[in-house]
C-alpha cells in the first residue's frame, strides 16, 4: 500500500518532470537549475538545495545553482574533486549521509555558517561519468535516510539528463558561432593563383578541432594552412582558435613555417597541456614557382602537375604538436609549375573504418586532375565522399597556379586588395 508521503513525492517527481521538459527550450543551464531546484527542495522536504557542476579541465565542481543558501553560487565556490563533503561524493559516486556539518566533514564554509546540521548528496551521473553534484540540507537534526537517498538519487537522475541536454544544446550554438567566427570571409588574393576550400562537420555536430587558413604577410608570402585537434565538439575548437591565432602571429613575425610550428609546439606544450594536433603548412613568394612546406604528423599534401598523375608529396614528417620528443622541425621545397594543382585536407577526407589509408589515399590521387579549383573539390568530393555523410570533420583546400594576372588594382604585401577574383569562395 502507498503512504500518503510516497503519493505526495511521485507527484512531485511528475512535478519536477514537467518543468524539466517544458523549461527546456527556453531556459539555459544556470536558469533551469533555479527553477528546477526549488522542486528539489520541496521533493526533498529540505531547507537547502546545491547543485555544483564538474569542469573536468581543472576537476573542480562549480556552484552552478542553490536555493536557501545563495552564498554558495554568488561567491563561485569551487571543490576540488575528492575533497569535503561534494568532493567524496563526485569521486565515490554515490550518496552520502552526513549527520555533522563542521570544518571536518564540509570544505565549504558557507554550510556550517549557514546553521545547516544535517546533509545528504547524490552524484549527478551521465552514464558512469560524474557531471557535478546535487546535495540538499536541513536546520533541524532531522537526519536523511537511505529511502531519502534513492528518491534523491531518482530525481538527479531527471536533473542530470536535463542539464545534460541543455548543456549541448547551448555547445552545438556556441561551437557554430565558433565555427562562423573562424572561417575566412574570403579568400587571399594572389596574382595568377587560383584558391577554393571546403569545411564539411559529421551531420551530428556543429564544429570540431578541424580548421583551415590562408593569408597573406605585408612581406607578399603566402601561408596554406590545415590543422586538426585530436577531440571533438566545443572544447577541440577552442584549442583549434587558440593554435591557428598563435600560428598567425609567429607567422607575422616573419619565420620559417618550421620555426613557426616549432613556436606553436611550445606554446601548446606549455598552455595547452595534453592537447594534440597536427598540422602542415605551405608558403610561397610571389611568382609562387615555389612552396615551403613543413608537416606536424599531418597527411601529406596532394600535387597533380599537367601531363602527370596527381600524387602525394614526399615530405619530412615532423611528431604531432604537442607530443613526442621536442624536435628541430624540417621542411621541404616543392616547385609549382603552370598549371600544377596543390590539394591541403584533414583525415577526415580519407579515413575509412573499413579500408586501410593507402586506399583512401589512391582513391583521393585518382580523383584529382589539374583544373580550376572549384572543379576539382566537386571531383573529390563526389569521388572520395560520395553520398554518405562524413564521420568526422573534413577540411580541403585546393591552389592552382594559373599563371594569370588580374588587372585591376592587385598588389603585393599589406597593400589593399579591391576585390576578389570571381572563384574566390568563402567556405
Amino acid at each position: 500500500m502507498v503512504s500518503e508521503a510516497d503519493s505526495e513525492a511521485e507527484d512531485r517527481l511528475r512535478d519536477l518532470q514537467v518543468v524539466t521538459d517544458t523549461a527546456l527550450g527556453r531556459l539555459g543551464v544556470d536558469q533551469l537549475l533555479v527553477e528546477l531546484l526549488e522542486r528539489v527542495r520541496e521533493i526533498a522536504q529540505a531547507d537547502t538545495v546545491a547543485a555544483l557542476l564538474l569542469d573536468e579541465r581543472s576537476q573542480m565542481l562549480i556552484a552552478r545553482a542553490a536555493c536557501g543558501i545563495e552564498d554558495e553560487v554568488r561567491e563561485g565556490v569551487q571543490v576540488p574533486v575528492g575533497v569535503g563533503f561534494a568532493g567524496r561524493i563526485a569521486r565515490e559516486k554515490r550518496p552520502v549521509l552526513l549527520e555533522r556539518v563542521d570544518a571536518t566533514t564540509v570544505a565549504n564554509p558557507i554550510l556550517w555558517e549557514k546553521g545547516i546540521r544535517v546533509m545528504l548528496g547524490v552524484p549527478l551521473l551521465a552514464g558512469q561519468r560524474v557531471i557535478g553534484v546535487l546535495h540538499v540540507g536541513r536546520l533541524d537534526d532531522r537526519p536523511f535516510n537511505t529511502q531519502d537517498a534513492e528518491l534523491l538519487e531518482v530525481v538527479a537522475e531527471r536533473v542530470a539528463g536535463a542539464v545534460q541536454r541543455r548543456q549541448l544544446d547551448e555547445e552545438r550554438a556556441a561551437a557554430s558561432l565558433l565555427e562562423r567566427s573562424l572561417l575566412l570571409d574570403k579568400m587571399p588574393v594572389c596574382p595568377g593563383l587560383e584558391f577554393a576550400a571546403r569545411y564539411l562537420t559529421p551531420e551530428d555536430r556543429t564544429v570540431g578541432g578541424d580548421w583551415y587558413d590562408l593569408f597573406t604577410l605585408p612581406s607578399g608570402e603566402l601561408w596554406l594552412v590545415t590543422g586538426d585537434v585530436a577531440g571533438h565538439g566545443l572544447e577541440a575548437a577552442v584549442i583549434m582558435g587558440r593554435l591557428r591565432s598563435a600560428l598567425r602571429s609567429y607567422a607575422l613575425l616573419g619565420g620559417s613555417p618550421e620555426e613557426v610550428l616549432e613556436q606553436t609546439d611550445r606554446k601548446a606544450r606549455h598552455f595547452e597541456i595534453g592537447t594534440m594536433a597536427t598540422i602542415v603548412c605551405a608558403t610561397g613568394r610571389p611568382p609562387y614557382e615555389e612552396f615551403r612546406i613543413t608537416t606536424a604528423g599531418h597527411p601529406p599534401p596532394v600535387l597533380a602537375v599537367p601531363g602527370h598523375p596527381a600524387t602525394l608529396l614526399e615530405l619530412s614528417v615532423d611528431p604531432p604538436i604537442g607530443v613526442g620528443p621536442v624536435v628541430r622541425r624540417s621542411s621541404t621545397n616543392i616547385q609549382m609549375p603552370l598549371g600544377a594543382m596543390m590539394l591541403l585536407y584533414t583525415d577526415g577526407l580519407i579515413e575509412r573504418r573499413d579500408e586501410s589509408l593507402d586506399d583512401g589515399f589512391g582513391r583521393l590521387c585518382a580523383s584529382i586532375r589539374p583544373d580550376r579549383p572549384e572543379a576539382v573539390l566537386h571531383q573529390v568530393f563526389r569521388a572520395v565522399v560520395g553520398s554518405t555523410p562524413p564521420t568526422d570533420d573534413v577540411v580541403v583546400v585546393a591552389l592552382r597556379r594559373s599563371g594569370e594576372t588580374p588587372a585591376d588594382g592587385v598588389t603585393y604585401g599589406s597593400d589593399p586588395v579591391r576585390r576578389a577574383p570571381p572563384n574566390a569562395e568563402s567556405a
